[in-house]
């Protein structure tokens, strides 16, 4: 499966373990790294000082490329930057911010950066500002979303025809036969975050991982579109988010009846009425809680078969 993405990271196969906030520790991303993947720690829940005791617990757990996913609105962005060059951190993947302001520095520092973008208007602007390849994200996935709402099999080819950058497809991919999809649409590669967020090695509490086993099709929203759009599972919390929507309720009221705590509460520490349940669509197809390992060979089973199962016209 060799290819521009496994070549830019070092990898095996082209799959990417998405830094999910409360899921993406460095036992997942080492999990995923050491099976032939890139693992990606999720620092957007992470202090300076954590993340770096994340990174270095990664690198002993293997010596396989790993990286880190950072928020470029997130309030420690400059501090997880620093930690990251000084670590030598060989990849870095950046979302929710302007890729010209970090590219540049994370070069210097030897990382190899990719963008997550939701319309071929940003991948232009990522092309632009020098980075290494672009995620196009799908509104599909779970978590923060585009404002365009616009689906990964609409999306991924037209950033495809957009730019010429090492490209990989996010939202809505948990099986081979999805990454067969994606690469059929100009991907080369697939980051996914619901399928390894409910791993074994995902750091996501026990409760949220088996309410999300459960989910079945319609069970997730897009809300809060006024302020970040996000995709949860319907719950208590989302009930109360469409009220207050429907009231007419504005971007700063919708900030504040989120809070700082609530993906924590809901993620972490398993508050599955009142947190933020973070998970995408593909949750509907999803029955188990495997090992990152065993997703990632499985994957590549399932892609060689659907492979082989395509009969021409």
């Amino acid at each position: 499966m060799e290819n521009r993405i496994t070549t830019l990271f070092g990898i095996r196969y082209p799959v990417i373990a998405g830094g999910m906030v409360w899921c993406s520790g460095w036992r997942l991303a080492a999990a995923v790294s050491e099976a032939g993947g890139l693992g990606l720690i999720g620092s957007g829940s992470m202090t300076p000082e954590l993340l770096r005791e994340h990174i270095r617990k990664c690198r002993a757990a293997t010596s396989r490329p790993f990286g880190v996913n950072v928020p470029l609105a997130y309030r420690y962005t400059p501090q997880l930057m620093e930690v990251i060059a000084e670590e030598r951190v060989p990849a870095v993947f950046t979302s929710a911010g302007s890729p010209a302001t970090w590219t540049g520095r994370l070069h210097d520092a030897g990382c190899r950066v990719a963008h997550v973008v939701s319309s071929s208007k940003f991948a232009l602007k990522s092309r632009d500002a020098g980075v290494d390849a672009v995620v196009a994200e799908g509104f599909e996935a779970g978590g923060h979303n585009g404002r365009e709402e616009t689906t990964t099999m609409a999306l991924v080819p037209q950033v495809r025809q957009a730019v010429d950058l090492p490209l990989i497809a996010a939202g809505g991919i948990a099986t081979g036969a999805g990454m067969l999809a994606a690469f059929a649409l100009g991907a080369e590669g697939c980051q996914l975050g619901t399928r390894f967020a409910l791993s074994q090695e995902s750091s996501a509490c026990e409760a949220f991982k088996r309410r999300c086993v459960e989910v079945q099709e319609g069970d997730t929203i897009l809300t809060l579109k006024k302020a970040i759009p996000t995709r949860l599972v319907r719950n208590g919390f989302c009930r109360t988010v469409e009220e207050a929507e429907s009231r007419g309720a504005t971007a700063e009221e919708l900030l504040a009846l989120v809070g700082r705590g609530r993906p924590k509460r809901g993620i972490f520490e398993g508050d599955l009425d009142e947190g933020e349940l973070e998970i995408g669509q593909i949750a509907a197809l999803i029955d188990d809680l495997p090992s990152a390992g065993d997703i990632l060979r499985r994957l590549v089973t399932e892609y060689e078969t659907a492979r082989g199962n395509l009969r021409p016209l």
